[in-house]
């Protein structure tokens, strides 16, 4: 969890790491169950919220999933993000029999450690968690698995089964916790589970088919409700923890970055196959990726859902609802299209302390649960959960789809409750004599809604197979469906072999940038290379620009022009279309081909970008040539599994542990030769593509060097030996004293400087980056959690900002919190403001300390009025 306290706010992201990250209206302020509501309700006047369960039940909730009846399945997690002790966590079942919005049955489900995901499906419930060794009692890995409940009695009928071992690396679960490891899990209508891929990544997951699969770094995974198919949906994020997914299979997800300059989060439309370029991309090659559609600050985005339920109000409906951990709130993102992708506006919705997770039942009922100051290891007298409904709403029972009809079953299929959609779908799944012909007659009536016909084209392509193949590309000819008809062709790849490439092709042509997208993503699907001459026909937009030197690039302003090209470079790339991209060098489709160059690192495209490069007349061509080459000096390294790039990575880029590989004598060869030509200003192009591409070739020069800027000393021992009103008072009198003083934000600045915040802590991002970012902590803690991680830094150290103890050759010691990381080195900053950096080469020990960097009693000196002011003064920064 990103906690926080390096002198005030390594509570910061407790609000944002506890849970791994746990990521219109008025917004409506919930209060805590069993206690009085301070400030009373405020209430958007179309909601009723009520406390559905409380910490006796449910404490310290990590998150939770709603079946399509009602039963309210919450994963209580009593190791938090950064615990290491197995045995505390497991799912609990709510019902609530009555309907009055309180939970009157209760069952311990199932123990599964550190839970993650929930999904409740049927006899079904699928969870994503920690798992550990019955022999040495540390964390192995996390896996999804499913249990069984067919008598429903409100526990699993024995242990779980897994569907994916091994989705996170076991050496960081077991050094940090399960924080940036694997996290929400959510069921589309495509029959898919997607899962939320921490920046933890992973190394060798193994699929129920005995399929692996290695990530660097986090995105979306996929996989099939047996366990099979197992696929990277899109990559590039840093902490995702859930996604919401609309009736089109649009899906959005709020992420987060911490580079330096705050926890800032940003949320983003996901496209299969798109590159989102966390770390390593998103600053500095910002041309290459899919931007964000915005960045809005500060604070740790959690569950998420996408509310799609007639019987909300229209202004809350059709909408994605995130979760934000940090700012404790649940927002909406109203999107609206925009070609390809999205445009968005944030909206306040709901009010709830640390809320953690959100899920609705096919009646409309919405639950939300809260970890409520649990800290980072769990707390059993906090946490619980709350249900929302329209005031207006009625309660409607939903139908029991096991016992309901082949036509019951269609007809809920039609329903206006996407959760009633997919409850049918997967049931009607389950009769597959009846599934194809029912799910047909949808597909194919035009006088149905779009999102019916969707639903029925999906459970077609699952029901009926390659069998079905011919009727989905009769749909590709009817305008209205042609997109999802592709998608649907296109789904799964052991049922490619017989589908139609033409479909394909003419959709690269339609009047829809919808329809291309589509037909873009599923002609890489198809891995047919006689696609290529077509992708490389995709313009690319004068927007296709790299940032200019020492500048950060737009990585969260939309740009709906490069998703088709950039798309299409996806696909040539999974093609491996080298030679149609050699050919294309020097015609109307160089750009784009040399855009997807940079990416195949294949001796043929070494070769042939050298030739052509000797056949090139035209200037600028030569250099773009020699840029491409450069780029494909080196490559990324294999990932083991062994090593994370930390909170604070190297964002440099392209590559983020950088090597050399077969081809790389020959196109250093080539480079050097242009180099020795070259005159002084030619020299300096080499010198910056050294630079830029990391190719650490000497004689160009250019390479950065890392200046360990020395900061101006602070004796903090001095200043919390200094014992004035806070010092002699307990911290509860503190806190209440807090609550009732006001304080002056101007005194506040001063003492941030004569107290010693400033050697660990920046407030503008024009200043050296440190410890934890000041600048917009107001927009993610409240004067109470500011007041108590000064007083209290050790109860929850930031993330990234723990003491470190690190080893060196030549018996050197360093002590401190680590400020930036790469794959070569690693720079420190002790407590006094000092600054080294170590050649990761020379490192032989590292070692994460329990305590926190921050000297407790740096406040000892101020009165009750002076730490007021202290506090105001940064609840007011919100940058």
């Amino acid at each position: 969890m990103l906690k926080i306290s390096l002198s005030l706010v390594y509570a910061f992201l407790i609000l944002i790491a506890l849970i791994g990250k746990l990521g219109g209206s008025e917004p409506t302020l919930v209060p805590k169950p069993a206690e009085p509501a301070v400030g009373g309700w405020a209430d958007p006047e179309e909601l009723l919220i009520t406390n559905f369960a409380g910490p006796d039940l449910t404490p310290s909730p990590a998150c939770l999933a709603v079946a399509p009846t009602g039963e309210v399945y919450v994963g209580v997690d009593m190791i938090g993000s950064l615990g290491k002790t197995p045995g505390k966590g497991f799912i609990v079942k709510l019902v609530d029999s009555n309907n009055d919005g309180k939970v009157d049955q209760h069952t311990k489900f199932a123990m599964a450690d550190d839970p993650r995901g929930i999904i409740a499906s049927g006899d079904q419930v699928f969870v994503l968690h920690t798992t550990f060794s019955a022999e040495t009692g540390k964390a192995s890995g996390m896996d999804l698995v499913v249990f069984e409940d067919k008598n429903h009695d409100g526990l699993a009928d024995g242990p779980s089964k897994p569907l994916i071992q091994n989705i996170s690396s076991p050496k960081f679960l077991q050094s940090r916790g399960t924080d940036h490891a694997t996290n929400g899990i959510r069921m589309g209508i495509d029959g898919w589970i997607y899962i939320a891929v921490g920046d933890f990544g992973f190394h060798d997951a193994v699929d129920r088919s005995g399929k692996k699969l290695t990530q660097l770094g986090g995105g979306i995974v996929r996989v099939r409700p047996d366990g099979t198919e197992m696929e990277v949906y899109s990559h590039g994020m840093r902490n995702i923890y859930d996604v919401a997914i609309d009736p089109y299979m649009n899906i959005f997800t709020r992420d987060n970055t911490n580079d330096g300059g705050g926890w800032n989060i940003r949320f983003s439309h996901q496209i299969q196959s798109g590159e989102y370029g966390y770390p390593v991309l998103f600053k500095g090659f910002t041309d290459e990726i899919i931007p964000a559609l915005v960045d809005v600050g500060g604070g740790s985005g959690t569950g998420s859902l996408f509310m799609d339920d007639s019987t909300w109000p229209e202004k809350y409906n059709h909408v994605p609802m995130m979760a934000d951990w940090g700012r404790s709130q649940l927002y909406i993102h109203r999107v609206t299209p925009d070609g390809p992708s999205f445009t968005q506006k944030e909206e306040e919705f709901i009010k709830l302390p640390q809320i953690t997770d959100v899920d609705v039942d096919a009646s409309g009922r919405m639950y939300l649960s809260a970890w409520d100051g649990a800290g980072y290891s769990g707390n059993p007298s906090k946490g619980y959960v709350v249900r929302v409904v329209p005031k207006s709403w009625e309660y409607k029972p939903f139908a029991d789809v096991k016992k309901a009809s082949v036509k019951q079953l269609v007809a809920l299929l039609k329903s206006g409750s996407a959760v009633a959609r997919l409850a049918a779908q997967q049931e009607l799944l389950s009769r597959p004599k009846d599934a194809a012909d029912a799910s047909w007659k949808l597909a194919a009536d035009k006088s149905l809604p779009l999102y019916v016909r969707v639903a029925g084209i999906f459970t077609y392509a699952q029901a009926a197979g390659t069998s079905g193949i011919e009727n989905l590309v009769k749909l590709t000819s009817e305008a209205d469906v042609r997109e999802f008809a592709l998608k649907a062709l296109a789904d799964r790849k052991p049922n490619l072999k017989n589908v139609p490439i033409e479909p394909f092709l003419q959709g690269l042509k339609d009047p829809s940038e919808r329809v291309r997208l589509a037909a873009t993503i599923g002609l890489g699907r198809l891995g047919r290379i006689e696609a290529a001459p077509a992708l490389l026909q995709v313009k690319v937009p004068a927007s296709f620009v790299a940032p200019a030197k020492g500048t950060e690039g737009p990585h969260a302003t939309p740009n709906a022009a490069i998703v088709p090209p950039h798309m299409a470079v996806r696909a040539l790339v999974s093609l491996n279309a080298v030679d149609a991209c050699v050919n294309a060098i020097g015609t109307e489709n160089s750009t784009i081909a040399l855009w997807a160059l940079r990416y195949m690192h294949d001796p043929k495209a070494a070769t042939g970008l050298i030739a052509a490069y000797k056949n090139a007349k035209d200037e600028a061509l030569k250099k773009q040539i020699l840029t491409t080459l450069s780029r494909l000096y080196k490559k990324e390294a294999d990932y083991d599994g062994s090593w994370w790039w930390s909170t604070r990575p190297d964002t440099h880029g392209p590559y983020y542990k950088g090597i050399t590989w077969e081809s790389s004598p020959v196109i250093k060869e080539l480079l050097m030769q242009e180099w020795t030509k070259a005159n002084e200003s030619g020299k300096s192009f080499f010198a910056d593509l050294n630079g830029r591409h990391r190719m650490e070739i000497t004689e160009f020069g250019g390479e950065e060097v890392v200046a360990a800027n020395e900061e101006t000393k602070v004796d903090l021992e001095k200043i919390r030996n200094q014992k004035g009103q806070v010092g002699k008072a307990s911290i509860e009198d503190v806190m209440l004293a807090m609550a009732k003083i006001k304080g002056d934000p101007i005194l506040g600045k001063t003492l941030f400087t004569q107290q010693g915040c400033i050697a660990c802590h920046s407030l503008s991002k024009s200043e050296p980056m440190k410890g934890p970012f000041m600048g917009q902590i107001g927009s993610i803690m409240n004067r109470e959690q500011i007041a108590e991680s000064i007083l209290k830094p050790n109860a929850s150290i930031s993330q990234g900002f723990a003491t470190v103890l690190i080893t060196a050759k030549g018996g050197k010691s360093y002590m401190g919190f680590v400020s930036e990381e790469s794959a070569s080195k690693v720079v420190m900053r002790n407590i006094t403001g000092e600054v080294f950096t170590i050649k990761a080469s020379d490192i032989l020990t590292r070692k994460e300390q329990e305590t926190s960097m921050m000297p407790s009693g740096l406040a000892n000196a101020l009165s009750y009025e002076e730490f007021a002011s202290l506090i105001t003064f940064l609840s007011q920064q919100k940058k």
